[in-house]
Protein backbone atom coordinates (compact mmCIF):
# COMPACT_ATOMS: atom_id res chain seq x y z
CA UNK A 1 0.00 0.00 0.00
CA UNK A 2 2.82 2.71 0.84
CA UNK A 3 4.28 1.32 -2.51
CA UNK A 4 1.37 2.30 -4.56
CA UNK A 5 0.91 5.97 -2.38
CA UNK A 6 4.96 6.35 -3.25
CA UNK A 7 4.29 5.59 -6.80
CA UNK A 8 1.24 7.94 -7.47
CA UNK A 9 3.09 11.02 -5.72
CA UNK A 10 5.85 10.33 -7.64
CA UNK A 11 3.30 10.04 -10.91
CA UNK A 12 1.30 13.31 -9.67
CA UNK A 13 4.48 15.20 -9.20
CA UNK A 14 6.10 14.65 -12.90
CA UNK A 15 2.71 15.37 -14.33
CA UNK A 16 2.75 18.91 -12.33
CA UNK A 17 6.10 18.97 -13.68
CA UNK A 18 5.31 18.68 -17.13
CA UNK A 19 2.46 21.35 -17.23
CA UNK A 20 4.69 23.82 -15.14
CA UNK A 21 6.09 25.10 -18.41
CA UNK A 22 2.95 25.57 -20.38
CA UNK A 23 1.54 27.67 -17.29
CA UNK A 24 4.16 29.84 -17.04
CA UNK A 25 4.36 30.93 -21.05
CA UNK A 26 3.74 34.31 -21.22
CA UNK A 27 0.58 35.72 -22.97
CA UNK A 28 0.59 36.26 -26.68
CA UNK A 29 1.40 40.21 -27.55
CA UNK A 30 -2.21 41.94 -28.47
CA UNK A 31 -1.79 42.73 -32.04
CA UNK A 32 -1.94 46.71 -32.56
CA UNK A 33 -3.13 48.99 -35.56
CA UNK A 34 -0.62 51.50 -36.59
CA UNK A 35 -1.66 54.77 -37.95
CA UNK A 36 -0.17 56.08 -40.89
CA UNK A 37 1.55 59.16 -40.89
CA UNK A 38 -0.71 61.00 -43.25
CA UNK A 39 -3.56 60.59 -40.65
CA UNK A 40 -1.51 61.60 -38.41
CA UNK A 41 -1.30 64.69 -40.01
CA UNK A 42 -4.97 65.38 -40.59
CA UNK A 43 -6.30 68.91 -39.22
CA UNK A 44 -9.82 69.85 -39.07
CA UNK A 45 -10.90 73.50 -38.73
CA UNK A 46 -13.41 75.80 -40.26
CA UNK A 47 -15.50 79.13 -39.34
CA UNK A 48 -18.62 80.56 -39.35
CA UNK A 49 -19.79 84.16 -40.12
CA UNK A 50 -23.40 85.58 -38.86
CA UNK A 51 -24.24 88.77 -40.22
CA UNK A 52 -26.78 92.01 -39.54
CA UNK A 53 -27.21 94.92 -42.70
CA UNK A 54 -29.10 97.71 -43.28
CA UNK A 55 -29.41 99.70 -46.37
CA UNK A 56 -31.72 102.69 -46.63
CA UNK A 57 -30.98 103.01 -50.45
CA UNK A 58 -33.93 104.64 -52.42
CA UNK A 59 -36.81 101.78 -53.74
CA UNK A 60 -34.70 98.83 -52.12
CA UNK A 61 -34.69 99.68 -48.41
CA UNK A 62 -33.99 96.45 -45.97
CA UNK A 63 -32.09 95.50 -43.03
CA UNK A 64 -32.17 91.65 -41.81
CA UNK A 65 -29.90 89.46 -40.79
CA UNK A 66 -27.76 86.32 -42.70
CA UNK A 67 -25.62 83.87 -42.64
CA UNK A 68 -23.38 84.81 -45.18
CA UNK A 69 -21.19 81.21 -44.78
CA UNK A 70 -19.67 78.62 -42.94
CA UNK A 71 -16.71 76.52 -44.00
CA UNK A 72 -15.85 73.15 -43.04
CA UNK A 73 -11.58 72.35 -43.61
CA UNK A 74 -10.09 69.34 -43.83
CA UNK A 75 -5.90 69.85 -44.36
CA UNK A 76 -3.01 67.74 -44.39
CA UNK A 77 0.50 66.58 -45.32
CA UNK A 78 2.04 63.60 -47.56
CA UNK A 79 5.62 64.00 -47.66
CA UNK A 80 6.10 67.05 -49.43
CA UNK A 81 2.80 67.22 -50.37
CA UNK A 82 0.25 69.52 -49.08
CA UNK A 83 -3.30 69.21 -49.41
CA UNK A 84 -7.10 70.86 -48.55
CA UNK A 85 -10.68 69.95 -48.85
CA UNK A 86 -13.00 72.48 -48.23
CA UNK A 87 -16.88 72.58 -48.20
CA UNK A 88 -18.68 75.64 -48.07
CA UNK A 89 -22.14 76.68 -46.89
CA UNK A 90 -23.86 80.01 -47.68
CA UNK A 91 -27.20 81.28 -47.95
CA UNK A 92 -25.54 83.05 -51.58
CA UNK A 93 -28.72 81.56 -53.57
CA UNK A 94 -31.31 83.50 -51.34
CA UNK A 95 -33.11 82.97 -48.06
CA UNK A 96 -34.30 79.30 -47.57
CA UNK A 97 -32.14 78.35 -50.76
CA UNK A 98 -29.09 78.03 -49.07
CA UNK A 99 -25.96 76.34 -51.19
CA UNK A 100 -23.65 73.74 -50.00
CA UNK A 101 -20.32 73.30 -52.30
CA UNK A 102 -16.87 72.18 -52.62
CA UNK A 103 -14.66 74.90 -52.84
CA UNK A 104 -11.63 73.61 -52.60
CA UNK A 105 -9.79 70.51 -53.25
CA UNK A 106 -5.82 70.76 -54.35
CA UNK A 107 -2.52 69.68 -53.36
CA UNK A 108 0.58 71.26 -53.68
CA UNK A 109 4.35 70.09 -54.06
CA UNK A 110 6.18 72.22 -51.45
CA UNK A 111 9.83 70.33 -51.70
CA UNK A 112 12.02 73.69 -52.72
CA UNK A 113 10.52 77.23 -52.32
CA UNK A 114 11.59 78.52 -55.71
CA UNK A 115 8.94 76.38 -57.55
CA UNK A 116 5.94 74.86 -55.84
CA UNK A 117 3.20 73.14 -57.78
CA UNK A 118 -0.27 72.98 -57.37
CA UNK A 119 -3.41 71.59 -59.03
CA UNK A 120 -6.89 70.82 -58.60
CA UNK A 121 -9.82 73.81 -57.60
CA UNK A 122 -8.01 76.45 -55.51
CA UNK A 123 -8.20 80.42 -55.95
CA UNK A 124 -7.16 82.24 -59.12
CA UNK A 125 -3.47 83.51 -59.28
CA UNK A 126 -4.94 87.00 -59.50
CA UNK A 127 -4.82 90.25 -57.25
CA UNK A 128 -3.33 90.23 -53.53
CA UNK A 129 -7.20 89.99 -52.29
CA UNK A 130 -8.74 87.32 -53.94
CA UNK A 131 -6.61 84.57 -52.24
CA UNK A 132 -7.37 86.33 -48.79
CA UNK A 133 -9.59 84.35 -45.83
CA UNK A 134 -13.10 86.01 -46.01
CA UNK A 135 -12.77 85.85 -41.65
CA UNK A 136 -9.31 88.03 -42.25
CA UNK A 137 -9.80 90.17 -45.14
CA UNK A 138 -11.48 92.21 -42.46
CA UNK A 139 -14.56 94.07 -44.30
CA UNK A 140 -18.37 92.94 -44.98
CA UNK A 141 -17.32 91.72 -48.31
CA UNK A 142 -14.34 92.06 -50.81
CA UNK A 143 -13.89 95.07 -52.34
CA UNK A 144 -16.47 95.76 -55.34
CA UNK A 145 -13.80 95.58 -58.03
CA UNK A 146 -12.20 91.99 -56.64
CA UNK A 147 -16.12 90.55 -56.45
CA UNK A 148 -16.70 91.61 -60.20
CA UNK A 149 -13.27 90.87 -61.77
CA UNK A 150 -11.85 87.94 -60.28
CA UNK A 151 -14.19 85.43 -60.14
CA UNK A 152 -16.53 86.02 -57.10
CA UNK A 153 -19.47 87.27 -59.00
CA UNK A 154 -17.49 87.87 -62.00
CA UNK A 155 -19.36 90.57 -64.59
CA UNK A 156 -18.36 87.75 -67.43
CA UNK A 157 -21.44 85.87 -65.94
CA UNK A 158 -19.43 82.99 -65.09
CA UNK A 159 -21.22 81.24 -62.25
CA UNK A 160 -20.07 83.23 -58.65
CA UNK A 161 -17.06 80.72 -57.91
CA UNK A 162 -15.45 82.59 -54.80
CA UNK A 163 -12.21 83.84 -56.92
CA UNK A 164 -11.52 79.83 -57.71
CA UNK A 165 -10.71 78.02 -60.90
CA UNK A 166 -9.69 74.54 -61.71
CA UNK A 167 -5.87 73.64 -63.22
CA UNK A 168 -2.91 73.91 -62.35
CA UNK A 169 -0.68 76.59 -60.91
CA UNK A 170 3.52 77.10 -60.37
CA UNK A 171 4.90 79.63 -57.80
CA UNK A 172 7.88 80.48 -55.84
CA UNK A 173 10.00 82.75 -54.16
CA UNK A 174 13.54 83.31 -54.91
CA UNK A 175 16.73 85.94 -54.86
CA UNK A 176 17.45 86.20 -51.33
CA UNK A 177 18.96 89.47 -49.74
CA UNK A 178 21.63 89.21 -47.25
CA UNK A 179 19.03 88.33 -44.13
CA UNK A 180 17.99 85.25 -46.45
CA UNK A 181 14.84 87.07 -46.95
CA UNK A 182 13.38 86.27 -50.77
CA UNK A 183 12.80 89.44 -52.48
CA UNK A 184 10.79 88.10 -55.56
CA UNK A 185 7.69 86.45 -56.39
CA UNK A 186 6.16 84.95 -59.40
CA UNK A 187 3.10 82.64 -60.26
CA UNK A 188 1.43 81.62 -63.39
CA UNK A 189 -1.48 79.02 -63.41
CA UNK A 190 -3.51 77.49 -66.57
CA UNK A 191 -7.14 76.73 -65.57
CA UNK A 192 -10.58 75.47 -67.35
CA UNK A 193 -11.86 79.39 -67.90
CA UNK A 194 -15.45 78.37 -66.21
CA UNK A 195 -15.11 78.59 -62.58
CA UNK A 196 -15.90 76.88 -59.95
CA UNK A 197 -16.66 72.84 -60.43
CA UNK A 198 -17.14 73.28 -63.87
CA UNK A 199 -15.96 71.44 -66.70
CA UNK A 200 -13.92 73.23 -69.44
CA UNK A 201 -16.90 74.08 -72.20
CA UNK A 202 -14.33 75.45 -74.97
CA UNK A 203 -11.38 73.43 -74.91
CA UNK A 204 -10.26 77.07 -74.47
CA UNK A 205 -7.74 77.81 -71.18
CA UNK A 206 -7.37 80.78 -69.16
CA UNK A 207 -3.74 81.96 -68.27
CA UNK A 208 -3.29 84.05 -65.18
CA UNK A 209 0.07 85.20 -63.98
CA UNK A 210 1.70 87.88 -61.18
CA UNK A 211 5.11 89.00 -60.11
CA UNK A 212 5.73 91.09 -57.23
CA UNK A 213 8.29 92.30 -55.31
CA UNK A 214 8.99 92.61 -51.27
CA UNK A 215 11.74 95.21 -51.03
CA UNK A 216 11.40 95.48 -46.81
CA UNK A 217 9.76 93.34 -44.67
CA UNK A 218 5.77 93.71 -45.22
CA UNK A 219 5.85 95.52 -48.47
CA UNK A 220 4.77 93.49 -51.39
CA UNK A 221 4.12 95.43 -55.19
CA UNK A 222 3.00 93.62 -57.67
CA UNK A 223 1.28 92.91 -61.45
CA UNK A 224 -0.83 90.76 -62.15
CA UNK A 225 -2.24 89.27 -66.26
CA UNK A 226 -5.05 87.21 -66.86
CA UNK A 227 -6.34 86.34 -70.67
CA UNK A 228 -8.60 83.33 -71.49
CA UNK A 229 -12.65 83.32 -72.52
CA UNK A 230 -16.26 82.81 -71.23
CA UNK A 231 -17.75 79.44 -73.37
CA UNK A 232 -21.33 79.15 -74.02
CA UNK A 233 -22.22 83.15 -74.81
CA UNK A 234 -25.44 84.18 -75.71
CA UNK A 235 -24.32 86.30 -78.76
CA UNK A 236 -28.00 86.48 -80.54
CA UNK A 237 -30.64 84.30 -81.88
CA UNK A 238 -32.29 83.68 -84.85
CA UNK A 239 -35.78 81.60 -86.27
CA UNK A 240 -35.01 78.23 -87.53
CA UNK A 241 -37.20 76.59 -90.62
CA UNK A 242 -39.41 74.66 -88.37
CA UNK A 243 -39.87 78.63 -85.91
CA UNK A 244 -38.34 77.69 -83.37
CA UNK A 245 -35.92 80.34 -81.31
CA UNK A 246 -32.59 79.41 -81.44
CA UNK A 247 -30.00 81.00 -79.15
CA UNK A 248 -26.50 81.85 -81.22
CA UNK A 249 -23.47 80.70 -78.86
CA UNK A 250 -20.41 81.91 -78.77
CA UNK A 251 -16.90 82.11 -76.60
CA UNK A 252 -15.89 84.91 -75.65
CA UNK A 253 -12.22 86.50 -75.21
CA UNK A 254 -11.35 88.47 -71.63
CA UNK A 255 -8.26 90.26 -70.88
CA UNK A 256 -7.41 91.54 -67.52
CA UNK A 257 -4.77 93.21 -65.70
CA UNK A 258 -3.99 94.43 -61.91
CA UNK A 259 -1.74 96.44 -60.13
CA UNK A 260 -1.56 96.05 -56.42
CA UNK A 261 0.14 97.51 -53.38
CA UNK A 262 0.29 95.85 -49.82
CA UNK A 263 2.15 96.65 -46.58
CA UNK A 264 0.72 94.08 -43.69
CA UNK A 265 3.03 93.40 -40.51
CA UNK A 266 2.66 93.67 -37.11
CA UNK A 267 -1.33 94.43 -37.27
CA UNK A 268 -1.09 97.34 -39.55
CA UNK A 269 -2.23 96.74 -43.05
CA UNK A 270 -2.91 98.93 -45.86
CA UNK A 271 -3.77 97.48 -49.61
CA UNK A 272 -4.21 99.40 -52.66
CA UNK A 273 -5.18 97.67 -56.32
CA UNK A 274 -6.65 98.68 -59.47
CA UNK A 275 -8.17 96.37 -62.21
CA UNK A 276 -8.92 96.29 -65.78
CA UNK A 277 -10.69 94.31 -67.69
CA UNK A 278 -11.50 94.27 -71.53
CA UNK A 279 -13.93 91.79 -72.65
CA UNK A 280 -17.92 91.42 -73.47
CA UNK A 281 -20.12 89.68 -70.99
CA UNK A 282 -23.74 89.65 -69.45
CA UNK A 283 -22.03 92.30 -66.05
CA UNK A 284 -23.14 90.09 -63.53
CA UNK A 285 -22.65 86.44 -62.31
CA UNK A 286 -24.87 83.15 -63.37
CA UNK A 287 -25.97 85.00 -66.75
CA UNK A 288 -25.10 84.15 -70.54
CA UNK A 289 -26.45 86.72 -71.85
CA UNK A 290 -24.27 89.31 -73.57
CA UNK A 291 -24.93 93.10 -72.16
CA UNK A 292 -24.26 94.79 -75.42
CA UNK A 293 -25.12 98.28 -73.58
CA UNK A 294 -22.32 98.20 -71.44
CA UNK A 295 -19.98 97.50 -73.33
CA UNK A 296 -16.57 95.32 -73.02
CA UNK A 297 -14.69 97.29 -70.56
CA UNK A 298 -14.79 97.71 -66.98
CA UNK A 299 -12.34 98.92 -63.89
CA UNK A 300 -12.26 99.68 -60.36
CA UNK A 301 -10.03 100.20 -57.48
CA UNK A 302 -10.10 100.50 -54.02
CA UNK A 303 -7.77 101.56 -50.75
CA UNK A 304 -8.07 100.69 -47.71
CA UNK A 305 -5.96 100.67 -43.74
CA UNK A 306 -6.87 98.79 -41.01
CA UNK A 307 -4.74 99.79 -37.74
CA UNK A 308 -4.34 98.32 -33.98
CA UNK A 309 -5.74 100.61 -31.28
CA UNK A 310 -5.47 97.84 -28.52
CA UNK A 311 -3.09 95.16 -29.94
CA UNK A 312 -4.85 91.99 -30.69
CA UNK A 313 -8.11 93.31 -29.10
CA UNK A 314 -9.58 96.48 -31.10
CA UNK A 315 -8.46 97.70 -34.35
CA UNK A 316 -9.81 100.51 -36.98
CA UNK A 317 -10.72 100.56 -41.02
CA UNK A 318 -11.30 102.77 -42.94
CA UNK A 319 -11.91 101.78 -47.12
CA UNK A 320 -12.63 103.87 -50.38
CA UNK A 321 -13.50 101.78 -53.31
CA UNK A 322 -15.30 102.62 -56.73
CA UNK A 323 -16.38 100.51 -59.29
CA UNK A 324 -17.49 101.29 -62.88
CA UNK A 325 -19.38 98.60 -64.95
CA UNK A 326 -19.19 100.03 -68.67
CA UNK A 327 -15.50 102.49 -67.61
CA UNK A 328 -17.77 105.00 -67.72
CA UNK A 329 -18.17 107.69 -64.98
CA UNK A 330 -22.29 107.95 -65.64
CA UNK A 331 -22.46 104.17 -63.88
CA UNK A 332 -19.77 104.73 -61.14
CA UNK A 333 -20.28 103.11 -57.97
CA UNK A 334 -17.93 104.56 -54.81
CA UNK A 335 -18.16 103.37 -51.42
CA UNK A 336 -16.69 105.33 -48.38
CA UNK A 337 -16.27 102.96 -45.16
CA UNK A 338 -15.42 103.47 -41.68
CA UNK A 339 -15.39 100.50 -38.76
CA UNK A 340 -13.86 98.39 -35.57
CA UNK A 341 -13.08 94.58 -35.50
CA UNK A 342 -12.81 93.58 -31.68
CA UNK A 343 -11.49 90.31 -31.07
CA UNK A 344 -12.98 88.76 -27.83
CA UNK A 345 -10.62 85.95 -28.23
CA UNK A 346 -8.05 84.29 -30.92
CA UNK A 347 -11.13 82.36 -32.18
CA UNK A 348 -13.99 85.09 -31.81
CA UNK A 349 -14.85 88.40 -33.59
CA UNK A 350 -16.92 91.06 -33.98
CA UNK A 351 -16.61 93.52 -37.42
CA UNK A 352 -19.03 96.74 -37.87
CA UNK A 353 -18.85 99.13 -40.55
CA UNK A 354 -20.44 102.42 -41.87
CA UNK A 355 -20.32 103.07 -45.32
CA UNK A 356 -21.82 105.86 -47.28
CA UNK A 357 -22.99 105.00 -50.82
CA UNK A 358 -22.73 107.07 -53.91
CA UNK A 359 -24.25 105.18 -57.18
CA UNK A 360 -24.77 106.88 -60.03
CA UNK A 361 -26.69 103.95 -61.48
CA UNK A 362 -29.47 104.88 -58.67
CA UNK A 363 -32.31 106.83 -58.80
CA UNK A 364 -31.14 108.85 -55.78
CA UNK A 365 -27.35 108.61 -55.91
CA UNK A 366 -26.53 108.78 -52.07
CA UNK A 367 -27.70 106.57 -49.23
CA UNK A 368 -26.18 104.83 -45.96
CA UNK A 369 -24.93 101.33 -45.66
CA UNK A 370 -24.46 99.36 -42.01
CA UNK A 371 -23.16 95.82 -41.73
CA UNK A 372 -22.05 94.01 -38.31
CA UNK A 373 -20.91 90.65 -38.69
CA UNK A 374 -20.03 88.16 -35.72
CA UNK A 375 -18.00 85.13 -36.66
CA UNK A 376 -16.37 82.62 -34.94
CA UNK A 377 -13.02 79.79 -35.26
CA UNK A 378 -13.47 76.23 -34.74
Amino acid sequence: MKKLFALALFAFALHAQAEEPEQQQPEKQKSTIEIPAWVKNIKFSGFAMFQYQAEDKEGDKHNEFNLRLMRLIADGKIGDVNWRAQLQGSSNAGPGNPTVMLVDLFAEWNKYKFLRIKVGQFKRAFTFENPTNPITQGWYSYAMVINNLSGLGDRSGEKASGGRDIGIQLQGDFLKNGEGRELLHYQIGIYNGEGINQKDKDNKKDIIGGLWVMPIEGLRIGAFGWTGTRADMIVGSHTDANGKVVNELASLRKNRYALSAEYDKDEYTFRAEYIHSQGWGSGKANDNNVNYALGDKADGWYAFGIVPVIKSKLHAKARYQTYRDNKQWDRMKTMYEVGLNYYFCKNMQLNVEYGRVNDRTASKHNYNFFDAEFDIRF
